[in-house]
């Protein structure tokens, strides 16, 4: 029986009148109060669950995979084929060469979930070693899959699932970290245009290097004056820090609660040799975020203009973290 055969037998999930609107225009989320329960209750759904989604005139729209757990009770697939590993690796060979018209290295975020036509799957390439990092309970089953399709298309030497996001709480998933193939090191490796850099892969926070603020850092250059003074809180390994360093500021200071991440920061200065090439001198603090800038501003302002403007502005340590990505002492 054909892909279309059998998807026709799975079960459907209808839509109230007028909820397919948004995704005639592309969305690939189907919310709960859009569901209509009374013909199709979410309760009677498996998280993770393949079904066909109709609109409330039974149009067909697609298969999805449903949480009734979940805000977000359903995410469409664009797709009627049944998800496999033949299917997967189709998509990710999609998303690796539109990445490798952007990146002369093999250093970049593979696939970027949904706009990857692949909800819930996130992929980071580190040369030959790939971390997946999976925040939906129908990734989640297709994990195998997806393990098989990225040695079709890569033939990965090393992949880590870094399943440990809060986003799979929500979903209803356990958090774990778990080599599945080959050996990984404990620092991933980054070429980033033409600077290098270690990160944590296991340890660190999401997949190990924020590969999607890579234009952003780009774009920092453009900002950073000769002899500029930098302040990077929240610095992690030092990707803004050492970028502003390598584009001429002199002085570059990383803020960072984990010692273990201020020490990469430090050797990633080193690696790229800011102090020889543009005599930048990178420092680093360790302690919270939110007291270093207090005493920062203090020393600037003076310890009396400082409580005066403190009384007149809202903290904002409710809505920033305070802990670091990395959390060794």
């Amino acid at each position: 029986m054909s892909d279309t055969g059998i998807a026709a037998e799975l079960p459907a999930l209808r839509l109230k009148r007028n909820e397919d609107r948004r995704l005639h225009a592309g969305h690939l989320w189907i919310f709960s109060n859009e569901v209509d329960t009374q013909q199709t209750p979410l309760s009677k759904f498996k998280a993770g669950e393949l079904v066909r989604v109709l609109a409330h005139n039974d149009r067909a729209l697609g298969l999805a995979y449903v949480n009734p757990q979940s805000l977000i009770s359903a995410r469409m697939l664009e797709t009627w084929k049944l998800p496999d590993a033949a299917w997967l690796a189709a998509r990710i060979r999609a998303a690796l060469s539109l990445r490798e018209r952007l990146y002369p290295k093999p250093y970049y975020r593979l696939v970027y979930g949904e706009s990857d036509g692949l909800p819930g799957l996130v992929i980071d390439r580190y040369g030959s070693a790939c971390v997946v990092q999976i925040g939906t309970a129908g990734m989640e089953k297709l994990k195998s899959q997806i393990q098989q399709a990225l040695e079709q298309v890569l033939g990965c030497e090393a992949l880590l699932f870094k399943n440990d996001s809060s986003a799979r709480e929500m979903e209803g998933l356990p958090s774990y970290v778990e080599a599945a193939t080959g050996k990984l090191d404990a620092l991933g490796q980054v070429v980033e245009d033409g600077l290098e850099f270690q990160a944590p892969l296991a340890e660190g926070q999401k997949t190990g290097w924020f590969f999607d603020q890579a234009a952003n850092r780009r774009s920092l250059v453009k900002y950073v004056r000769q002899g500029a003074r930098m302040l990077d809180v929240f610095s992690y390994v030092g990707a803004w820090g050492v970028r502003a360093a390598h584009s001429g500021a002199r002085e570059v200071l990383c803020v960072d609660s984990s010692a273990a991440a201020l020490e990469l920061a430090a050797a990633n200065a080193q690696r790229n040799r800011i102090n020889e090439r543009n005599g930048c001198n990178l420092t680093t603090v360790r302690g919270d975020a939110f007291d270093v800038l207090e005493d920062l501003a203090k020393k600037v302002l003076g310890s009396t203009s400082w409580s005066s403007i403190r009384r007149r502005s809202p903290s904002a340590r409710r809505n920033c973290p305070r802990r670091s990505p990395l959390t060794s002492a």
